[in-house]
């Protein structure tokens, strides 16, 4: 049998120390820290599929309110049910079935090389385009375009800002613009979010009649005239330049201006 002068093994020379000894205190820390990450990944492993659906429904839910479709309480999934969506290939302006709409992820597209473009000219401070977009389509009772929904992303002052602008059947009308994710400064950037501020949006016009682009967020309008002017952010020049640049980034050639052509061709 062991007695007092039996040399110990490491665990236990390890439990015959103090219990607030350094090394004892470490190792209850090391313990407890695993313990708890543990929790938390096996916490977010299992929430990970109700994240995706408040995620998508989120998501919906926006469709509809830029839409002017959204109404309290009503079943979200049922209204969203009316809108089409599509997968645009931006260079063509035309859909495309490589994908799935339904599950076709536009900011993963824009990470991939495979499907995305890194950017020499980029006033909307995005670096990549992804080649593809979903887009959205809400007809009339008689199966002709009444809302045209488009995703639009671009850098403000701190953040990347994502969005949605409707437009009219006419591809050129303004009917709203609404952003979903941002982290803009409270008070002066994040009043993208104001419902003042995103009224001013509905029915101003995006070209002239030659077809220019001419839609302006400034302190003043431009010289093509109200219908294409939006008031700036007052105290938040930055987060405004980004939201006029986003704009006019997506709205022209390098963003859907192939498509809109094409809509007001009738080719699509």
């Amino acid at each position: 049998m062991s007695d007092a002068n039996t040399p110990k093994g490491p665990i236990g020379r390890f439990l015959a120390l103090p219990a607030d000894s350094v090394p004892k205190t470490i190792f209850t820390a090391v313990t407890l820290c695993l313990f708890a990450s543990m929790i938390v990944s096996a916490t977010a492993v299992a929430l990970r599929p109700t994240q995706e659906v408040n995620k998508l429904l989120d998501k919906q839910v926006n469709i509809l309110q830029v839409a002017g479709r959204y109404e309290e309480g009503a079943d979200v999934a049922t209204a969203f049910a009316e809108f089409e969506p599509h997968v645009l290939e931006l260079a063509t302006g035309q859909f495309t079935d490589q994908f799935d709409a339904a599950t076709f992820d536009d900011r993963a597209s824009a990470d991939n090389p495979e499907t995305s473009v890194a950017l020499t000219e980029d006033p909307a401070g995005i670096a990549r385009q992804s080649k593809f977009v979903t887009v959205y389509l809400l007809r009339d009772d008689a199966g002709a375009i009444d809302k045209v929904i488009l995703p639009v992303h671009g850098y403000g002052l701190w953040s990347t800002l994502y969005g949605f602008i409707a437009l009219e059947e006419n591809a050129n009308d303004i009917f709203g613009l609404q952003f979903y994710a941002h982290a803009e400064t409270p008070g002066l950037g994040a009043e993208v979010d104001n419902p003042r501020w995103k009224a001013l949006w509905k029915g101003k016009r995006l070209a002239d009649d030659s077809g220019e682009l001419q839609i302006t967020v400034a302190k003043s309008a431009p010289a093509a005239g109200a219908d294409f002017h939006v008031d700036a952010l007052a105290g938040a020049t930055l987060t405004s330049r980004g939201v006029d640049n986003l704009v006019k980034f997506w709205m022209g050639e390098a963003g859907y201006a192939p498509f809109l052509a094409n809509l007001k061709a009738g080719d699509i």
